[in-house]
């Protein structure tokens, strides 16, 4: 397929810059693939498209308050995103601007409670800093900021360390939320399973590439960042419990599909416990091996999430759909509302 095939013309307003006022206030738009029929509903009333024996995919990833200014010896400003640490030791970042954080740079915050080394350059901005003194994780949470996305004009506010997390984040490591889950409450999650539907954690640490376009003007040679995911043993089980039984696995999320999908990578096919670093890149066509159902959110057109929706949908549905969202004025992307697809 083309890139330009799933472009769309969005309105800048329809771009939400807040949260909604409550986690489940968002829209939520239904897309049939059997039917092709579309449904206008919220997310509060999830469970009237979910069925007792469905099994929801859940990311526990939690997001670090990830950027962070820094000086130089000289003065100059640096922001630090603090992507993940490096197996050898040290800390991937990307700096900005780079230009200005060559190898030997030495890095401080103002209160002087983390000095970095820039060890080792890397291209789109990367680096690699060790720790001289202080403790980078402490540093994060005393001067870090939220790592909102840059289609988000505005500084992050308080409102934004509780609202670009999950209720059910559990495991420090992502530079962006898993923006599908930022729509559930504890009582949503607590509805659904009075219903039968169960919940089942899986994990995949979402790196700064969610943000980056596809250039190539062949979308099929981009090449994705690496991330860590993982599929516990019970996790899996729990999934070939829910699918046994006649349940649907509920992807909740593009990021819980591509660590469903890399664990079937891992193991011939099948749905297996598994843990790595994955690229996975997923675009039509494709063959989905682990989901039977997809909630996510509205996404950027050229983008490796919006490719992976359309080989889910299917390309004329999701076209229909998107259409259907610009007139209806839904909120899109990380703070916008939903779409399910079953």
């Amino acid at each position: 397929m083309r890139l330009e095939d799933l472009d769309y013309d969005l309105p800048p307003g329809l771009i939400a810059q807040h949260p909604a006022e409550r986690r489940d206030d968002a829209r939520l738009l239904v897309l049939e693939r059997s039917s092709g029929v579309l449904h206008d509903s919220r997310v509060a009333e999830l469970g009237r498209w979910l069925r007792p024996g469905d099994a929801l995919a859940l990311n526990e990833t939690r997001v670090r308050p990830a950027r962070l200014d820094v000086r130089r010896a000289s003065g100059g400003r640096i922001e630090l995103l603090v992507v993940r640490p490096e197996p050898e030791g040290g800390w991937r970042v990307l700096a900005k601007p780079a230009k200005k954080a060559p190898p030997g740079t030495v890095l401080t915050t103002d209160d002087g409670c983390l000095t970095l080394e820039v060890v080792e350059m890397g291209e789109e901005g990367e680096r690699v800093v060790r720790v001289v003194s202080g403790d980078l994780d402490r540093a994060l949470e005393a001067h870090g900021r939220v790592p909102l996305p840059p289609y988000i004009h505005r500084p992050p506010g308080p409102e934004d360390r509780e609202r670009y997390q999950t209720v059910f984040a559990r495991v420090d490591g992502a530079v962006a939320a898993p923006t599908a889950g930022l729509h559930f409450t504890d009582g949503l999650l607590a509805s659904l399973s009075a219903q039968g539907v169960t919940r089942v954690p899986l994990l995949l640490h979402v790196g700064p590439g969610t943000f980056r376009p596809v250039s190539a003007p062949d979308p099929a040679k981009h090449v994705m960042d690496e991330e860590w995911y993982e599929i516990a043993p019970a996790a899996a089980a729990a999934l070939h419990a829910a699918r046994a039984q006649g349940g649907r696995i509920v992807a909740v999320g593009t990021t819980a599909v591509r660590a469903l999908e890399s664990a079937c990578d891992e193991n011939g096919g099948a749905l297996a416990a598994a843990r790595g670093w994955t690229r996975k890149f997923i675009l039509p066509p494709y063959e989905f091996r682990a989901v039977d159902a997809l909630l996510t959110n509205f996404h950027l057109p050229r983008t490796t999430l919006l490719l992976l929706v359309a080989a889910f949908a299917g390309e004329d549905l999701l076209r229909r759909a998107y259409a259907h969202a610009v007139v209806g004025r839904y909120r899109f992307y990380s703070y916008g509302d939903a779409m399910l697809v079953v």
